[in-house]
């Protein structure tokens, strides 16, 4: 089951090159999938458990880092991809960043600064939760916010967003060149789905906190949102930093497909414990001894 788990996660990698296309990814597929609800959580549960050793191995070593991108529309789950899929991690190993809409002070800087302030340390996991892709998502789609970062006319042209897309692949390739792998998830929901999801968050009063009004009106521009998607990751998918088009009509699959590429990317560092050299042994062993007999002078 790993292995066919992991054959259907690659499936989903946009390859270097290949224009994406959002028509031809069904959001409720299952690869083919056909696993009950608890044997779904039993998979997680064992891919959660070699995260954390993985992570624990990252932590130890100390001399790479992993960046998750986590981009989608509103409701198709990242957050709860984020809660299940990262839930046996060391906090102490592991970092979360939401990316809001940008602050006037973040404004005065340009479109990576605020990302590259957030930037997982040696030996973390960095999870964005939105990330520098609003830059050629939400923007594009909404050209007034460009006009709000007061950039000079003459470089707001026609190529802007190619432009940008040059800056943000030269940024990733500048990371995955100093230690940090980068791994980017687009949380492929259908609009329909989405829509159920919206009226789940008003029925539950709990989770009405969660609904914006915004939410919706954003409905109005989902073809003009995927046009941006399609652009986008057809542009920036590569092999430093790939693209996975994501099925997100079914948590349980998103989360398992999430989980096994996270997991893949980390098994391909080769991760170790740092070896203790002849003279550290000797520390150890002297160590060992003092403890010892410290024990020994208590039981007297």
């Amino acid at each position: 089951m790993a292995k066919k788990l992991e054959r259907i996660a690659e499936s989903y990698k946009v390859s270097p090159g290949r224009k994406f296309r959002v028509a031809s990814c069904d959001p409720a597929d299952t690869g083919g999938l056909d696993i009950s609800k608890k044997q779904a959580n039993a998979m997680l549960a064992a891919g959660v458990v070699k995260l954390a050793d993985l992570q624990t191995r990252l932590y130890a070593q100390d001399c790479r880092s992993l960046l998750v991108v986590l981009q989608a529309m509103d409701a198709a789950g990242k957050d709860s991809t984020i809660k299940h899929v990262m839930s046996g991690i060391n906090p102490q190993g592991c970092q979360v960043v939401a990316f809001k809409a940008p602050s006037a002070h973040e404004l005065d800087h340009d479109f990576l600064w605020r990302c590259s302030r957030e930037l997982p340390e040696r030996g973390r996991i960095g999870i964005f939760n939105r990330s520098h892709y609003e830059e050629v998502l939400v923007v594009r789609v909404h050209p007034k916010l460009l006009r709000g970062q007061r950039l000079p006319p003459v470089l707001v042209g026609k190529d802007i967003w190619r432009e940008r897309y040059e800056s943000i692949n030269d940024f990733e390739r500048h990371l995955a060149r100093n230690g940090t792998r980068i791994v980017k998830f687009f949380l492929n929901v259908s609009k329909e789905e989405q829509r159920k999801r919206f009226l789940a968050r008003l029925d539950e009063p709990e989770k009405n906190w969660k609904f914006s009004v915004d939410d919706v009106e954003n409905r109005e521009y989902w073809n003009d949102y995927m046009r941006a998607y399609e652009d986008a990751i057809s542009a920036t998918s590569t092999e430093w930093a790939p693209w996975y088009a994501v099925p997100a009509d079914h948590k349980w699959f998103t989360r398992l497909i999430v989980e096994q590429v996270i997991v893949a990317t980390l098994e391909k560092l080769g991760l170790e414990y740092p070896k203790v050299d002849a003279e550290r042994k000797k520390e150890l062993a002297k160590a060992r001894k003092a403890l010892e007999k410290e024990k020994a002078r208590s039981l007297r």
